[in-house]
């Protein structure tokens, strides 16, 4: 969500907002227990101004304008359609109004935006089998359909075995397995991971790094690692961008899809992290082929990733 558009909606719904989301500073936090919940009551906080269908449809509207605006190609914009439920009649409903949104959206910007819709680990795992039924019956390779299916918040909570069942319903509807792990835990998080949840790609995933032999199995299956270098930063993984392993990971053979993670609170979009990557002196060529990673690590259509490509390779030439 963009910092105005959450300023403009608190106001509409008589609601105060808490300094940190509206001062126009990155949120910083450290990794541990108390960092995360700093980051989570941010994340909560402009969460809960969101209570009607056409302040989801705005949030994703601007997402893939604000995508469009930076030359991007593929927006795949996750959601827990629990936490709307209750202001759209369900969790149907909500599902429904951001892949509806989603279409449009792709349609009016040039944008191909897909859906993924994501577990809790603070939930009940019983209700992110419920949510893969969900996304099952939406799921396409379309611009609007659901393409994956994910878990998302504090990588400590809970067996990640647990969620297992849920994963199986979403694969059995052809949907990608795109779990978060490897960015507060270390490998050995990352192996529970790969071994319970078979992911095609690894929502940061920048700690297996720290074992050389894990990620020569990530490279061999062909997991993808969705790198957000300014969120590692932000919540105090890495102490800067340099110590971000992007080069270790793609001198080890890795597909690398750069992402933005949450610009609202990290202040960062996805052109801020090439542009990181460039302060660190990597070439046109390594920026390139980031960008041609990211294409093949989406879940876009064939045609849809040689055409960017194509570009890609334009840009470089």
């Amino acid at each position: 969500m963009r910092t105005r558009t959450l300023e403009l909606m608190a106001a509409e719904e008589g609601m105060r907002l808490p300094e940190n989301l509206t001062d126009n500073v990155a949120l910083q936090v450290p990794a541990d227990q108390r960092g995360w919940f700093r980051f989570q009551r941010s994340y909560d906080s402009a969460r809960r101004i969101v209570r009607s269908e056409e302040a989801m449809r705005r949030i994703v509207r601007e997402a893939a304008q604000d995508d469009a605006a930076e030359g991007s190609r593929r927006l795949e914009i996750q959601i827990d359609p629990t936490s709307y439920a209750p202001f759209v009649g369900g969790i149907t409903p909500a599902l429904e109004i951001v892949c509806d949104e989603a279409r449009a959206a792709s349609r009016a910007t040039g944008v191909s935006v897909g859906v993924i819709v994501a577990a809790s680990r603070i939930r009940h795992p019983l209700e992110a089998r419920t949510l893969a039924r969900l996304a099952a019956k939406h799921a396409g390779d379309g611009p609007g359909d659901v393409v994956g299916f994910g878990l998302s918040n504090d990588e400590r909570r809970g067996r990640t075995s647990e969620w297992a069942p849920a994963f199986r319903i979403a694969a059995r509807a052809g949907l990608a397995s795109l779990p978060h792990g490897g960015e507060l835990l270390g490998p050995e998080h990352v192996r529970e991971v790969v071994d319970s949840l078979a992911p095609a790609r690894l929502g940061h995933g920048v700690r297996s790094a720290e074992d050389p032999r894990l990620v020569e199995r990530i490279v061999k299956a062909g997991i993808a690692l969705e790198v957000c270098p300014a969120s590692n930063v932000s919540l105090g993984v890495y102490s800067d961008p340099g110590e971000v392993p992007v080069r270790a990971l793609m001198e080890a053979g890795a597909t690398i899809a750069l992402g933005a993670d949450d610009p609202l609170l990290f202040l960062s979009r996805l052109t801020d992290q090439y542009e990181l990557l460039r302060a660190l002196e990597f070439s046109d060529e390594e920026l390139a082929h980031l960008a041609m990673c990211s294409i093949e690590a989406s879940l876009a259509p064939e045609s849809d990733k040689t055409r960017w490509k194509d570009d890609a390779r334009s840009w470089l030439s």
